[in-house]
């Protein structure tokens, strides 16, 4: 029982942890674009329907462009990668004396005396497939592929996005016409930052409180000066 327990909350890492950088950067930059047009709107005191308006815009269309650029970011890496796999590949079949040089060395580099180096060149080339993503991962710091990568990270950027960054827009959603309205978005902003970092504690060796307060930090300082930006381009164009 305890053993199926474990082996289920590693293939949960191994999933989750797989997309977390995606998930945690899109929440981050999205709770914080939405706050910064919330701020902007505010800072001009214009009526509180721009702030949905705006911010919805803001919020689909950063959510697209962010989710694309991870598309197309992570389908280049994995097309180096194949290129890669393709050129180790064709060495190690045309010349196996050469790939296994190679491995050797690498081994070297990290220490290994002469027959260890021996054992080990020789047992990695035993299979064709690890001794591909061996020097890939090892000697090139490509990591395996995983089947539509670019895809679910695409997704999980855009979901992640779109979720975090509705945060800020949640107090103009249900009370638009009271007074303390930005000081609730100001107040859900600051709690979503401290989750979305608290979270990641799930998943990385840091306990929840130190996680969340991190990216409270980072994310209350970027929101602070988004704010301010916002308010003083918000003065200019208002004189």
């Amino acid at each position: 029982m305890l053993y199926n327990e474990k082996k289920h909350m590693f293939w949960l890492y191994k999933k989750v942890g797989e997309f977390l950088k995606d998930a945690v950067y899109a929440a981050n930059d999205g709770i914080i674009t939405t706050f910064a047009v919330v701020a902007g709107v505010v800072g001009a005191s214009l009526d509180p329907v721009i702030i949905l308006v705006l911010g919805f815009a803001n919020l689909f269309a950063d959510g697209i462009s962010m989710a694309s650029g991870s598309y197309l970011g992570t389908k280049s890496e994995e097309d180096q990668c194949t290129q890669e796999r393709g050129r180790n590949l064709k060495v190690l079949r045309e010349n196996r004396e050469l790939y296994k040089e190679r491995v050797s060395k690498f081994l070297r580099n990290k220490g290994y005396g002469e027959i260890k180096v021996t054992e080990l060149s020789q047992l990695i080339l035993e299979n064709e497939q690890f001794a591909l993503d061996f020097m890939l991962h090892e000697d090139r710091g490509l990591c395996q592929q995983v089947e539509n990568r670019a895809f679910k990270g695409a997704a999980v950027t855009f979901v992640s996005f779109l979720i975090a960054g509705l945060v800020p827009l949640v107090p103009y959603i249900f009370f638009s016409n009271g007074a303390n309205t930005f000081i609730y978005a100001v107040l859900f902003t600051g709690v979503a930052l401290f989750v979305v970092g608290a979270a990641r504690s799930a998943f990385i060796e840091k306990s929840w409180i130190v996680a969340g307060v991190e990216m409270f930090s980072v994310g209350g300082v970027a929101a602070a000066i988004a704010y301010g930006i916002g308010y003083m381009v918000s003065v200019i164009v208002v004189r």
